[in-house]
Order: structure tokens, then C-alpha cells, then sequence
């Protein structure tokens, strides 16, 4: 097994098929076949399935992808650039809508004052297409929201976070003081997409309850909500971070919900297998110190 076999076997993974592999490599199919039947022999696992001349990667694809795409990177990665790129070079950070909002303008801030040549790329994203791509290795590091489950992923939390139900000013909510899980299905519900960490917690909260509830909106944009709800065109559950201006300034009114707060972690991710600069460390401790000054009401 040799460098050669992994990068086959990647771009069979990306062309889902070895006709298109080889194209893509201008080599025979036969030698694509060969080199994923040598991995194969060699782990003694089977990578895809291979069902109505379609192939359909296994567990085990899965798992040993991961490695190899990994294996690829640090090799091209030493090849383009020998050179450390703890003080020059780029990091990749991809981040959910409410830290990216709140959190990485000040983060990258301090971050450039202390190393000035290093580059910084930004993605903004919800929390799970973020996991996605560190997974993928197309971050170095991630900030999301929520729970973090899976095996490959490190994390390092920096701090809790709550989601606030809102509603406008005018709305018989602002009467009460705590509503009850039952009062939320009578409502217009404007929402995160499916795939927000927001989004997530709100909706295992409706089934802990046994709620039915099908948003009228649902956006990308919190912005987007906070102003729906202005409107008084439905009610909505969001960061507190991303609506306290809007409660600030008395364009919305925030209410209690009777059993609490819905609360989740704030967390920097990054792939356990993934090679790091000692810059990661004062990435974190920037992203630490920041996080203390957060102040809620």
C-alpha cells in the first residue's frame, strides 16, 4: 500500500464511480480496480459495495476515508510548504451564525495583532454543516453550538449559552409572567433551519413535550426572524446574544418559558486526527478570554 493507493481510492470516493477514477487520473480502469482490490486485500476489509454496477461505500470506506484524506492533506501540505506555518501560512476556521456574529470579529482582531502575517479564512455556517467540515478537513478549526457526538472530533468549550423566546411587544405573551410548554402550539413559529444548533435544542425540547409545531418561516437569518416577529407575524426562540439589541431598544420583548431556560455549549472543534501549529493554542486562549467578557442579563 502506497500513497498512490489512497489517492485512487479518494477520487473513486469523489467520482462515485472507477470509469470516471480513471478519467480523472488518465490511467486504465483495470489498474483502478486493482489498486482498491490491494487496499482491500491489505486491510482485509471491503471498501464499497458494489450493487447494479453502482458503488456504495461501507462503514468501513467510511472510517478508512477519513484517514486517507488526512494522510493526502499532510503530504500536500508538506510538499507546497515545508516551512512551519505557525507564524505564516493560513488557518481555516468555519463558525456558526450566532458566534460568527457575536464571537469572530473580535476573536480574529486580536488574533491578527498578535500574528500579522498569518491568513485567516471564515466560513459562516450552522453548527452542523461546520462539524461537517472539519470532518472533511476543508477547516483547520471550528466554533459551533450544541452538542458535539462524534468520535472524531475534539472539543474544548468556552462557555454556556441560552436561547430566549420573543415575541412582540404587543403580544398577549408580554402579560405573563412564564408560558407553559402547551401555550407554544397555539403560536406562528418563526425558526432557525434544521441543522442550527438553536434549531435542534428547540426541536428535542418540543418532543421531550410532545409538541406539534410546524414553523410558518424558516431562515438562515436570525435577523430575518427578529424582524418577522417585529412584526408580530409570529413568535420565535433564538440566542440570547443575537436579540438582545432588538429587546435593548424595545423593538421586541422577551418572556420566560415556566421550565426553564434552554441552555447549550459554545465549543471550538477540531479534528483529533488533524495536525495543528502552536497557534491553535493562542487561537484558544484569545477565544477563552473573549468568552469571559460575555455578560447576560
Amino acid at each position: 500500500m502506497n500513497i498512490r493507493h489512497l489517492r485512487i481510492f479518494l477520487t473513486v470516493c469523489e467520482s462515485g464511480s472507477m470509469t470516471q477514477a480513471a478519467k480523472q487520473l488518465y490511467i486504465s480502469q483495470p489498474s483502478i480496480s486493482l489498486a482498491i482490490s490491494e487496499l482491500e486485500d491489505y486491510y482485509g476489509i471491503l471498501l464499497f459495495d458494489r450493487i447494479s454496477q453502482r458503488l456504495y461505500i461501507t462503514q468501513a470506506g467510511e472510517k478508512f476515508r477519513q484517514y486517507a484524506q488526512h494522510v493526502i492533506q499532510l503530504l500536500d501540505e508538506m510538499e507546497s510548504n515545508i516551512k512551519t506555518w505557525d507564524h505564516t501560512g493560513t488557518i481555516r476556521i468555519g463558525a456558526s451564525v450566532t458566534i460568527g456574529n457575536y464571537f469572530m470579529p473580535e476573536i480574529i482582531s486580536t488574533f491578527k495583532q498578535r500574528f500579522p502575517d498569518l491568513e485567516i479564512t471564515l466560513q459562516i455556517n450552522n453548527s452542523d454543516n461546520i462539524k461537517a467540515m472539519v470532518l472533511e478537513n476543508k477547516i483547520d478549526v471550528g466554533y459551533v453550538e450544541g452538542n458535539v457526538r462524534d468520535e472524531y472530533l475534539e472539543r474544548i468549550t468556552l462557555l454556556e449559552d441560552y436561547l430566549t423566546l420573543i415575541c412582540a411587544t404587543n403580544h398577549p405573551w408580554t402579560k405573563k409572567a412564564k408560558i407553559s410548554p402547551t401555550e407554544l402550539e397555539k403560536e406562528k413559529f418563526l425558526l432557525r433551519e434544521v441543522g442550527s444548533a438553536g434549531r435542534e435544542l428547540f426541536d428535542s425540547y418540543a418532543q421531550l413535550h410532545a409538541l406539534s409545531i410546524t414553523p410558518v418561516w424558516e431562515s438562515t437569518s436570525s435577523q430575518a426572524l427578529i424582524r418577522g416577529v417585529e412584526k408580530n407575524l409570529g413568535v420565535s426562540i433564538l440566542p440570547y446574544l443575537l436579540v438582545k439589541d432588538a429587546i435593548d431598544e424595545g423593538k421586541i420583548a422577551s418572556v420566560q418559558l415556566e421550565d426553564g431556560e434552554l441552555s447549550r455549549s459554545f465549543s471550538i472543534i477540531y479534528h483529533r486526527n488533524k495536525f495543528l501549529p502552536e497557534t491553535f493554542h493562542d487561537l484558544v486562549e484569545i477565544s477563552k478570554d473573549f468568552s469571559k467578557t460575555i455578560r447576560y442579563q
